[in-house]
Formats: C-alpha cells, sequence, structure tokens
C-alpha cells in the first residue's frame, strides 16, 4: 500500500513538477510576449506620435502643389484672355492711351467691344476690360466716382470713332447739367456734322429721332432681308448706315412718353446701330445694356455683382482733340471712293450677260449700300456726263467702261473712246510699249485730238456708216430692233456699240463744216441710234459744252440718262440742283432726263489708276478671242511712219504691164478711223501731178519723201525713174537720204542743172511712142529756181519747159511731184495770176490758209475751211475729193 501510496506521490510530485515547469515555460513566454507587446506598444505610440507631423507635411505640400497649379493656370487663362482681348478688340479698341492712334476697322471687319480699364486678377497680367458697344449694346454707368465714370465715357467715344471710318459714327449729347462740356473735347467733331448737341428739354426730341431713324433703317434698309446692320456689312461687305451714339448724362426725371421711347431705343436699336451711353437715367433691364458700377477705389462691370475693373486714366484732352480734328478733316474733304472690284462680277462670271436687249452694270455704291445699275438700251439710249475739273469725269468713264466689259463679251460690246482733251490716261486701252496689254472690248482710242476735229467727225461718219449697214440688215429681215436681227441672224456680227466722246464741244465749236456736220450726225445717230443697238455717251467739264447742245431741243431729248458730278451745271433739270452739294467721289445718276424725282446718288469707286485698271484689263486680255486685234489708237500728237501704214505694207512691185488706174502715191496718214493713207494715183490722164504748197519745210519733205518711196516699192529695180531736185538747202537733208536710199533709179539736180532737167525732159515728150518707163520727177522747192528755169534754153525757158512737162506729162508716164513755198510763187511759174491751174490735178496745202487757195484750186468760193496747224495738211485731188482731207504727214523714214 506504501508503495502504491509512494508511487502514486510520486507521480503526483512529478506531474506537478511538470505543471509547474510547464508553468514557469508559459509564464516565462508570456512575459516575453509582454514585453515584446510593451516595446511594439511603445513603437506604436512613437509611430502615432509621428503620423500627424508626416500628414501635415504632406498635405502642405499638396496644398503648395495645388496653389501653384491654380496660379500658373491663372497666369495662362489671364495670358490667353488677355491675347483674346487683343484679337478681339485690336489696335485702337485697346491700346494704351501713350500708343493710342485712330486705326479703323478693315472692310466688312467688325467694330468689336472697346477697352475701359483691366481686370483685377492677383499674380496675373492685366487683361483688358472690354465692354460691347457699336453694334453690340448700350453702355449705362452708376456709382458714387464721378471722375471715373467720365472717364468710360471719353473712353468709349474716342475709342469708338478711332476704329470706325472717319465719319462712320455719329455723336448726339444731352449733358442738361454741364451743357455740354462733359463732351467738350469732341467739340472738333461738330464741323463736319459728327457731333450734335441737344440742350435742356431736348431729350425727348433726341429720342424720337432715335427711334425714327430705327424705323427707317429697319423698313428701307434692312427690308426683312437682314437681322441686323452688322449681319447685312458681314454678308456684302458694305455698312450703308452710320453708327448713332447718343451720349445722356443726367437730368430730370423721365416723362411717361421719354421712358417708352427710352426703353424702344433699349431694344431695338443695337441692331440699327443706335446706341446709348447713359449716366444718371436709369435704363431698364435687357442683354443688350452693359452696366458699370464706379466706386472709388472699385469699379465692376457687368450683372451683379460684376467683374472688379480697374478703369482706365482719361484719354489725354489734346489726344482726343487732335484725333476728332483729324477725323474732321477727312469727312470734310469728303469720303474716300469705294474699292473698284465693287463694281465686277466674280471672276467665274466675267462675260456672261447677253446684250440682245441692252447694257447694264453698276456704277457704284448708293446710299443704302445697294449698286446704283446704269442702263443702256431702248430707254434710256444715250448718256450725257458732266463736272467740273477734277471731280472725277475720267475715272467715272474708267470705272463705266470697266463695269461693262467685265459683264458682255466682246462678241456682245464694243467700244469707241475718243478723247478731245489733252493726256494720255485713255491710251491703256489699246496695245503701248510698256503694256502689250489691251481691252479686248476696245475698237477704237482717239487721244490728244482737241486740234483734230475731223477726227471727231470722222468717227461719227464710221458710226452713221454702221447705222446705215445694220438698218440694211433688219429691211432684209423685216425687223426693227437689235434684239429682234440677232434673234433672227444668230450667225451676223452685231454687237452693241459704246462711243464715248470726252470734251465732245469741242466738236461742235465754231460755225465752220465740221461743227454742222457733226451735229447733224450726232442728231441723226442719237435719234436712229438706239434702235440698233448704238449709244453714244457724251462727257464735259465746261458748261459751255453741255450749252453747245441747248439749240438742237431734239437732240438733248435723246440723252435721257444724265449723271451729273459734283458742282455740274446744265446737266440736270433747270430747278434740280442735287449736284451741287455732292461730296467728292460721288454722282447724281438720273434716267428720267434730270427731273428730280429721277435723282440716285452714287457713291464712284476708284477705277482709273495705273494698278487698279491693269489687274482687270490683262485679266480680260488673257479671256480674249484668238482672232481679236489690238484696238487702232489715234494720238493726235504722234507722228506716224511710213513703214507702219497698213496700205504702205501692202504695196508690191507691179508686172511689165502698169495697172490701168496707175502706180499710188501715198502722202500721209488720212485722219479717220482706219489708219488709211491718203492716196494719190498717177494713171496716164492729164493733170495727174502734185503740188505741196508751203513754207514747213520738214513737213513738205515729208510728203515728197512718202510719195517717192511708196511709188518706188511699186516699181521693181531699173523700171522707174526718179529724178530729184533740191532747190532749198534746208531741204537738202531730207532730199539726199532719198536720193540715196533709192539708189540707181534716182538722179540728182540742183540748182545749177535743174534747167537740164527741164529741157531734157521736155524734149523727151516730143518723141514718137509712150516711154516703157513712168518718170516721177520731185522738186523741193522748185519755185527757188525761178531765176534759173525763166532764161531760154534750147529756145525756151525752163518755166515754159515746166509748164508743158505739168500739160503733157501725165500722158507719157511723166508726172511731177513738187514743193512751192507760196500759192503765188506757184501761179508765178504757171504763167501769172491769170494762168490756168487745171495740170496741177491735187495738192496738199500745209501753212496756207484757206482763202489763199481760191476757186481755181478748190470747188466753189473762197476756198475750204481750212485753219492751218503744225504738221497737218489738207490734200485735194481733184478727180476724187469734193472736199478736202486733212491728212498727218508721215515722219522721217530715217
Amino acid at each position: 500500500m506504501a508503495d502504491l501510496r509512494s508511487q502514486l506521490v510520486t507521480r503526483v510530485r512529478g506531474t506537478l513538477s511538470e505543471a509547474l515547469g510547464a508553468t514557469r515555460t508559459r509564464l516565462a513566454g508570456a512575459e516575453t510576449e509582454l514585453t515584446a507587446a510593451r516595446e511594439r506598444l511603445v513603437r506604436v505610440r512613437r509611430a502615432a506620435a509621428a503620423v500627424p507631423q508626416r500628414v501635415g507635411a504632406e498635405r502642405d505640400r499638396r496644398l503648395a502643389e495645388i496653389d501653384d497649379r491654380h496660379a500658373a493656370r491663372i497666369a495662362e487663362l489671364a495670358r490667353r484672355a488677355a491675347a483674346a482681348a487683343l484679337r478681339e478688340a485690336p489696335g485702337a479698341a485697346s491700346a494704351s492711351w501713350t500708343a493710342w492712334r485712330a486705326a479703323p476697322a478693315g472692310r466688312g471687319e467688325p467694330i468689336g467691344p472697346v477697352r475701359v480699364g483691366t481686370l483685377r486678377i492677383a499674380g496675373a497680367e492685366p487683361v483688358p476690360a472690354l465692354v460691347p458697344l457699336l453694334d453690340a449694346g448700350h453702355v449705362h454707368l452708376s456709382g458714387g466716382d464721378r471722375d471715373g465714370a467720365d472717364a468710360v465715357v471719353s473712353a468709349l467715344l474716342l475709342r469708338g470713332v478711332g476704329r470706325a471710318d472717319p465719319g462712320a459714327v455719329r455723336l448726339s449729347g444731352y449733358d442738361p447739367e454741364h451743357l455740354g462740356g462733359g463732351l467738350a473735347g469732341f467739340a472738333p467733331l461738330g464741323t463736319a456734322g459728327l457731333l450734335t448737341f441737344v440742350g435742356p428739354g431736348g431729350l425727348g426730341r433726341l429720342l424720337d429721332d432715335l427711334v425714327e431713324q430705327i424705323r427707317r433703317i429697319n423698313e428701307t434698309v434692312l427690308a426683312g432681308e437682314y437681322g441686323s446692320l452688322r449681319e447685312l456689312a458681314a454678308a456684302t461687305g458694305r455698312r450703308p448706315e452710320p453708327w448713332r451714339v447718343a451720349v445722356l448724362l443726367g437730368g430730370d426725371e423721365l416723362s411717361r412718353h421719354e421712358r417708352g421711347q427710352l426703353d424702344r431705343v433699349v431694344r431695338t436699336g443695337a441692331a440699327c446701330g443706335v446706341h446709348l451711353v447713359v449716366r444718371g437715367i436709369p435704363l431698364p433691364e435687357d442683354p443688350t445694356v452693359t452696366r458699370i458700377v464706379a466706386e472709388p477705389g472699385d469699379a465692376r462691370v457687368g450683372a451683379p455683382p460684376g467683374l472688379p475693373v480697374r478703369l482706365d486714366p482719361p484719354p489725354p484732352a489734346a489726344l482726343v482733340t487732335e484725333t476728332c480734328r483729324e477725323i474732321a478733316s477727312r469727312v470734310n474733304a469728303g469720303p474716300p471712293p469705294t474699292p473698284f472690284t465693287d463694281l465686277l462680277p466674280p471672276p467665274e462670271q466675267m462675260w456672261k450677260e447677253d446684250s440682245a436687249h441692252g447694257l447694264t452694270a453698276p456704277i457704284g455704291e448708293g446710299p443704302h449700300g445697294r449698286p446704283v445699275l446704269l442702263t443702256l438700251g431702248d430707254y434710256p439710249p444715250h448718256a450725257l456726263i458732266g463736272g467740273p475739273s477734277g471731280t472725277g469725269k475720267t475715272n467715272l468713264i474708267f470705272a463705266w467702261i470697266g463695269a461693262l466689259a467685265a459683264r458682255y463679251s466682246p462678241a456682245e460690246l464694243e467700244f469707241y473712246l475718243l478723247d478731245f482733251k489733252e493726256g494720255v490716261s485713255f491710251a491703256r486701252f489699246a496695245q503701248g510699249r510698256r503694256d502689250p496689254s489691251w481691252l479686248p472690248h476696245m475698237r477704237l482710242v482717239g487721244i490728244n485730238v482737241n486740234t483734230d476735229r475731223e477726227f471727231g467727225l470722222a468717227l461719227l461718219r464710221f458710226l452713221a456708216e454702221e447705222l446705215r449697214r445694220r438698218a440694211d440688215a433688219a429691211k432684209k429681215h423685216e425687223v426693227t430692233k437689235l434684239a429682234e436681227l440677232r434673234a433672227v441672224d444668230p450667225t451676223g456680227h452685231w454687237p452693241r456699240i459704246v462711243a464715248v466722246v470726252d470734251e465732245f464741244q469741242a466738236l461742235l465749236a465754231g460755225r465752220d463744216v465740221v461743227a454742222r456736220e457733226a451735229a447733224d450726225l450726232l442728231e441723226d445717230l442719237a435719234r436712229r441710234g438706239r434702235s440698233q443697238g448704238i449709244h453714244l455717251v457724251l462727257a464735259s467739264q465746261d458748261v459751255r459744252g453741255i450749252e453747245a447742245l441747248w439749240g438742237r431741243p431734239a437732240l438733248v431729248a435723246q440723252f435721257t440718262l444724265r449723271i451729273a458730278l459734283p458742282k455740274a451745271l446744265r446737266i440736270l433739270a433747270e430747278r434740280n440742283d442735287a449736284a451741287q452739294a455732292l461730296p467728292r467721289h460721288h454722282a447724281v445718276v438720273n434716267a428720267e432726263s434730270g427731273m428730280t424725282e429721277g435723282n440716285q446718288l452714287a457713291r464712284i469707286p476708284s477705277a482709273s489708276d495705273w494698278e487698279t485698271w491693269s489687274e482687270l484689263q490683262h485679266r480680260l486680255w488673257r479671256m480674249r478671242p484668238q482672232d481679236a486685234a489690238p484696238a487702232r489708237l489715234f494720238d493726235g500728237d504722234a507722228v506716224p511712219r511710213l513703214v507702219d501704214a497698213p496700205d504702205y505694207r501692202a504695196l508690191t512691185p507691179q508686172g511689165d504691164t502698169p495697172p490701168p488706174r496707175g502706180p499710188v502715191a501715198l502722202l500721209g496718214e488720212i485722219i479717220d478711223v482706219q489708219a488709211r493713207s491718203a492716196a494719190l494715183r498717177l494713171p496716164r490722164a492729164p493733170g495727174r501731178n502734185l503740188a505741196v504748197l508751203g513754207t514747213r519745210v520738214d513737213e513738205a519733205c515729208a510728203v515728197l519723201d512718202a510719195a517717192a518711196r511708196s511709188l518706188a516699192r511699186q516699181h521693181r529695180p531699173g523700171t522707174a525713174r526718179f529724178s530729184i531736185a533740191c532747190l532749198d538747202p534746208d531741204a537738202d537733208p531730207a532730199a539726199r537720204a532719198l536720193y540715196e536710199d533709192l539708189a540707181d533709179d534716182a538722179a540728182w539736180y540742183d540748182e545749177e542743172t535743174v534747167p537740164e532737167l527741164m529741157a531734157e525732159t521736155a524734149e523727151a515728150l516730143g518723141r514718137p511712142g509712150t516711154p516703157s518707163t513712168p518718170h516721177y520727177l520731185l522738186l523741193f522747192a522748185v519755185d527757188a529756181a525761178a531765176g534759173r528755169l525763166a532764161a531760154p534754153a534750147g529756145g525756151r525757158s525752163g518755166l515754159e519747159q515746166l509748164r508743158r512737162i505739168l500739160h503733157d506729162g501725165p500722158e507719157r508716164r511723166t508726172h511731177v511731184l513738187a514743193w512751192w513755198r507760196g500759192i503765188a510763187r506757184m501761179r508765178v511759174d504757171l504763167g501769172g495770176p491769170a494762168a490756168r491751174t487745171d495740170q496741177i490735178g491735187a495738192w496738199v496745202a500745209l501753212d496756207v490758209q484757206g482763202a489763199e487757195l481760191g476757186s481755181s484750186l478748190y470747188p466753189g468760193t473762197g476756198g475750204p475751211d481750212w485753219y492751218p496747224r503744225p504738221w497737218r495738211g489738207l490734200f485735194f485731188d481733184r478727180a476724187v475729193h469734193r472736199t478736202g482731207q486733212v491728212i498727218i504727214p508721215y515722219g522721217p523714214s530715217r
């Protein structure tokens, strides 16, 4: 039992020992864990204590980063806003006053807002504070900062007038407290009618006028086609109405009527260019009203609370006054012309019009921005243009020709242009050395013809012949009008013809045959030309030119289209004085014979300068038909050359058997529409000799030189004989040059040997048979040899032999082409004052008066109407002419 007990005790003790050991082990482990936990706790508490510091630092870092990004973003946005503001309001709309100057917006470009100050943005560059006004709305000012509000008013107005074209902004001031003193700097605008002041009690009338302007613009200008003037300008590139800005600076309580009118202007004014700048008068709430509250040190723009703005200082008074004076000066000088391109159709539409029923083209811009059209057709058929020198008559003709030429092809329209005043401005229509292009429609250009009325008469004769040709064709096809003729004869060439005669009164001056025939032809063309598509445009800068027509009421009545330039007289009807108040670059267009009810005001573009016209002419020239030929250019100051004459170039050597009509001697260029030569036929017939009469050496030599060279061109070498006798030392160079060029076919004689020429030639005439070789005697100043020829030689004097040669020579193919330095000298050589002159079948008179030629050389009594002038001659051939032909001797061949 004891053993069992002992064993149990031992076992118990062992178990307890094990339990104790395990407990101690667990205790030690728990203490270790406790220690570690306490250490972790300490670390956790230490870490927990460090977290707020790190979080705060990170928070501070992130906030700083956000602040930097925000500041950079604000700065970038401010920079972009400033750049956008400068784009929206460039130049005069936003420039600082130190660098400010008036700079109008481009054509068709909107005016945009204007600057009144800068937005206050901390840490960013200033951003212009812009306020919409012209074409946008109204501005209302309030607050206690009176000086700041005055600065805003001055800035708005100065920037507005400086951004618009001169005269495009008209101001009305209502300042009952200071009686206009608030707008004193703008007073110079009043001299041009751009600023008016309304006195106390006049607000109602001002508002009534603004409402009436809005009504008129809506009805007559916008006319339901456009929603606003800004929309119209954007679509057409034109602004027909000015901006009207009413500046209302305080006053008494508005009446019910005034309040109603003010509300109407606020609602409807911006679309019609009518705007308000108001201080001291409440304006109704409306999207078009921009409100500016100016308090000392604090200004806000826009709807409450508004954007904080630092207002600009007022513009310097000297800048305001100087700018307004400059604008007024430019307005008083008249508006500038509109661009010439306004008259032209788009390039793809050029030459697309049909002229069968008439010609229609714009000549300029009317008061409402719409084109003013000119028509030539059955009605009105012809036009009369008048205006003093410097008022733009030539420019108007250029503009009209350009507008027509761009719309109608050369197959539809032809021009004939004649300018009687001195100058070469119309020469650009023809081919020139400087510019090889020409206007394809132009058939004739005559310049510097102030002394060559015969050329104008030739043009009228040409048009009369064309009228007859068209009338005959119309009769053949049993029609009466050009449109009908073109319909039944589509293959014919029937363009409309426009003949422009500038300074036409030169044609009608005097009481000679030229004036009488010109007046008769003008009247016939004006009366009958309309039906056959021939239209006259007569222009004059002198009232006497217009008065030359009034004696022919039947002629004046045909010119129902009248165009009067500034200060023009006698163009419009007697009581129609609309032209007297015209500004520069404008014209009154009237298609009702000048009656007042037919007036249309047109602003004429600038078309006559070289660059403007050249661009259009080159475009049309490149479009010309392949068979197009340059216009005939007649320059009254130019001397033609024989080698350039078409008739001379057409001459060729004759065969062995000469033509029955004989060779032809060309003497000079006829003053007519075609560049024809004055031709003297030399057949075997009595009197086929030529006398050149006058003392002008160069001209006389030129006539004989051209005659000899043209004759030589018709003969092969060795088949003609030219005897050249020069008896005047001044003519020797020209005669020598001719002798050298004719080479072996020519023989030279002087004062000593000319009697031998007479004797030899007279002797040859007595031989039987007809000479096979023609003989031409070219006698330069033959009267100088009177003493030599008077002495007998072989039984007869040289003068008697000369008379025999003149009488018998032509039938034996011997012709005399001689120059006498006076008619009296020629008569002496022919046998005295009573001698017959039949042997002189043709003559060219130079500085010889018509009365001197008398009835012996010219048919009728009193001689021809001939007034000598430099480098002109009167040619008369008994066998051909009824009246003389004015010719221009050809210039020296060398």
